[in-house]
């Protein structure tokens, strides 16, 4: 039997709702000039982008394979995009050079503040529960974003990246790629494994983090961003996934949990190096002109991912959900 995908989401207002309905053959698609009107980083447009991106991965049950090229949806999809990278460029403070972007993500702040840190020292297993949750809609896919840039490289850089990204996809043993590591933790938290489970409770910070990675990887104009972008998550991963991993064993997480995060402390403390020695160094030796789309790569990383945390953290500090739809209070067993 054919695979078939996850189910569309619920729409989050006009322009999701519109695009929804076109991938289903029932409605028209939105013009494409009201994606201006629209909050760039707001539910209704993360979620449209979102659709019209999952095309490119593993697309939705009922929907047909070929719309993924459908040149009306890529019009408005154009669209979508624009606003979101107007939107990105004008908010995000940009280093002066390669340099200065990779010095500032290579110290880490005495006290940090950010939800690694939150669920590190005072995280309860619920909240452990909701972060999987959002995280899902990026790690059950990780490294498929990234891999869009292969075609566009080309020798070291190329070559470097290729070796990472081999690595995230387990070195050929299906039982080590990190999508399936990320599952067997989601297995110890008793969540839904299933391939975009969570989308409809993601909130629309999370979709701007999974949504900034397909626009950078399936622009070629855009090489250089995503390889700043890329470089940014390997070189705060290592540190982050530490406290992660030491959250997961304080909360009983389970053994799969933790062992997802101790699996990038060390995998990553080694593509970090990889990623500015040879990938962004050898990018910028054949292509020198990138270098300012490379610090906004890494810049705009950061952005969004504060974005989130600041979600995250104003909720669980407030007692709440982060979720749009909150996960079931009780827990499947973990033994």
């Amino acid at each position: 039997m054919a695979h078939e995908g996850p189910r569309l989401p619920a729409a989050r207002g006009p322009l999701s709702g519109a695009v929804r309905a076109h991938l289903l053959g029932t409605g028209p698609l939105p013009p494409a000039e009201a994606a201006a009107d629209a909050h760039p980083y707001g539910d209704d447009l993360q979620l449209a982008l979102y659709l019209c991106y999952e095309l490119h991965y593993r697309g939705f049950a009922g929907v047909g394979a070929d719309l993924e090229w459908d040149p009306v949806l890529l019009g408005v999809r154009a669209a979508l995009e624009r606003r979101f990278l107007a939107a990105l460029r004008a908010d995000t403070p940009v280093h002066d050079s390669v340099d200065d972007a990779l010095a500032e993500l290579l110290v880490e702040p005495v006290e940090g503040g950010g939800v690694s840190h939150f669920l590190r020292d005072e995280g309860e297993l619920w909240q452990v529960r909701e972060y999987a949750a959002q995280r899902s809609l990026y790690h059950l896919k990780e490294a498929d974003p990234h891999a869009w840039v292969l075609p566009r490289l080309w020798g070291r850089a190329k070559a470097a990246m290729a070796a990472v990204e081999f690595d995230e996809y387990g070195g050929g043993r299906p039982d080590r790629v990190h999508a399936r590591l990320f599952a067997n933790l989601m297995t110890d938290l008793g969540l839904d494994t299933a391939y975009g489970r969570y989308l409809d409770a993601a909130c629309a910070e999370t979709l701007a983090t999974v949504n900034l990675m397909s626009l950078l990887g399936l622009h070629r104009s855009l090489r250089g961003a995503l390889v700043g972008h890329f470089a940014a998550v390997e070189i705060t991963s290592s540190p982050g996934s530490r406290r992660l991993a030491e959250a997961m064993r304080r909360t009983g997480a389970g053994p799969a949990a933790a062992y997802f995060y101790d699996e990038h402390v060390e995998a990553d403390a080694v593509h970090e190096q990889v990623v500015r020695h040879e990938v962004i160094a050898g990018l910028l030796d054949e292509e020198p002109h990138l270098a300012p789309d490379v610090a906004f790569g890494i810049d705009v990383t950061g952005l969004l991912e504060d974005r989130l945390a600041a979600r995250l953290l104003a909720a669980w500090r407030a007692g709440r959900s982060s979720l749009r739809t909150p996960l079931n209070a009780e827990m499947a067993h973990i033994s």
